[in-house]
């Protein structure tokens, strides 16, 4: 399928690996030209030139990290009218909320509430203007079914689910469309870590705990992120136009109900 992107450019944030990467090669693979930002100039300059030689588009990899404003402005100065905006942050730490203090609180809040919302106040308009836009929210899972050792993840992500969905209905008539992608688990370094906490939290091995979620799991597998990159892109497509304001859940039927 032709998804009409040839030519167009987004912005896709944390991208130099995981679930950010998959979208930003999907997207590529479609003719779009790339602004990718990570935070270590290695790994996200090898990744430019591996999308860039697989593809033949443009990709400018933007060191920094997008959570802060210099970040932000950075990814802007070098893409101010994207078509395209995937937004996407490493998840705050895992742990017990009597833990977390008001500066844990704050870190996962701006890095995954404010930080899209400010991108997307920073775009939006140009989109609306060129009646177009794409707006991709990766999220998490945990949106729809909290995950207690997540309660960061699960407040800040929840908190921008909210503040979107009202945003979404505003900006479609405009031919902009705002949706959030809710991975399951993956087959990502933030995966590893995450079963690397819960393993020790119960005295186990990291193997130990990957294969008892594999064995409850539908699928009797992690995905795959190119799976995940893929839907990014449709999502991205001119014929998607009237998918908006929707939270699509990637998890393998991990999730145990109807709605």
């Amino acid at each position: 399928m032709d998804l009409g992107l040839k030519g167009k450019t987004a912005i896709v944030c944390a991208s130099s690996k995981g679930l950010g990467k998959a979208c930003a090669m999907a997207l590529a693979q479609e003719g779009v030209n790339l602004v990718i930002n990570g935070r270590s100039p290695g790994p996200l300059e090898v990744t430019a030139e591996e999308i860039q030689k697989a593809t033949g588009v443009q990709v400018t990899p933007i060191a920094c990290d997008i959570t802060s404003d210099e970040g932000r402005a950075a990814v802007l100065d070098a893409c101010s009218t994207p078509d395209i905006l995937v937004n996407n942050a490493g998840g705050p730490p895992p742990g017990d909320f009597r833990d977390w203090d008001k500066e844990a609180w704050h870190a996962a809040i701006d890095a995954n509430m404010l930080t899209p919302i400010f991108l997307i106040k920073s775009v939006i308009d140009h989109m609306i203007d060129q009646r177009f836009g794409r707006i991709v929210n990766i999220t998490s899972s945990a949106v729809k079914a909290p995950i207690s050792i997540l309660g960061l993840s699960n407040g800040a992500r929840s908190g921008l689910t909210g503040f979107v969905a009202g945003l979404a209905r505003d900006v479609v008539q405009h031919n902009v469309t705002i949706n959030g992608l809710l991975p399951g688990p993956f087959e990502t370094d933030r995966l590893s870590s995450n079963i690397a906490a819960a393993a020790a939290k119960k005295g186990i091995s990291a193997e130990d705990e990957a294969t008892s979620r594999l064995t409850s799991h539908p699928a009797r597998r992690f995905g795959d992120p190119d799976e995940f990159g893929a839907t990014c892109a449709f999502l991205c497509g001119d014929k998607s136009g009237y998918i908006n304001g929707q939270n699509i859940l990637i998890d393998g039927g991990g999730f145990p109900g109807t709605l």
